[in-house]
């Protein structure tokens, strides 16, 4: 009897499945990310020219009602904590690794399993490195309390309640503003 060789993709593949199922208004993101992933064998891997997966998280605050912001060094905007899969399979994993991470607060816990939100994203060429998409996989998040601490992946980090996304719409992307307007407390 042969034994069939576990496809990393596999669990993320079916992730997406739900996903697409529960938001049918995001169609053609799902279909991207699809496409991509199941193209693309080694899709977690950064190495890959073309783009590859991320994992990102939209980190609540206890009360649930401010979501983590960094300033990031390199792009110069306001985005969620996030970053490279760096070959782990488990996007959900990912997220609560660079939350932590990026914000340097420990004992955070997923709200949900479940794929919060996807995008899909050029990074614009730089020195030694070409321009590609990130595939972004996003998860719900809650931090135990709000004292952080920034990396030497952002500039600043910032808690933002309903006006700071009003006042920042113009220095962050518009699927920052998309993940503002689902979680309740924060629809800006």
């Amino acid at each position: 009897m042969r034994e069939e060789k576990y496809d990393k993709r596999t669990c993320l593949l079916e992730k997406l499945k739900h996903f697409s199922d529960t938001h049918p208004d995001r169609g053609e993101d799902v279909r991207k990310v699809l496409d991509f992933v199941l193209s693309t064998p080694d899709c977690f891997e950064r190495r890959h020219p073309a783009g590859h997966i991320t994992g990102s998280a939209w980190l609540l605050n206890p009360a649930g009602d401010k979501a983590l912001m960094t300033q990031h060094r390199k792009l110069k905007r306001w985005l969620q904590p996030g970053g490279h899969a760096d070959g782990q399979s488990d996007t959900l994993a990912v997220a609560l690794r660079e939350a932590e991470e990026e914000s340097g607060i420990c004992g955070i816990t997923a709200v949900s399993d479940d794929i919060f939100d996807i995008d899909v994203h050029l990074i614009p060429a730089r020195p030694g490195e070409a321009a590609h998409y990130h595939y972004d996989i996003r998860y719900l998040l809650r931090a135990p309390h709000e004292a952080c601490v920034v990396s030497d992946e952002s500039d600043a980090l910032a808690w933002w309640g309903v006006s700071d996304f009003s006042a920042h719409s113009g220095d962050t992307d518009a699927s920052v503003l998309r993940m503002a307007a689902i979680v309740p407390g924060i629809t800006p």
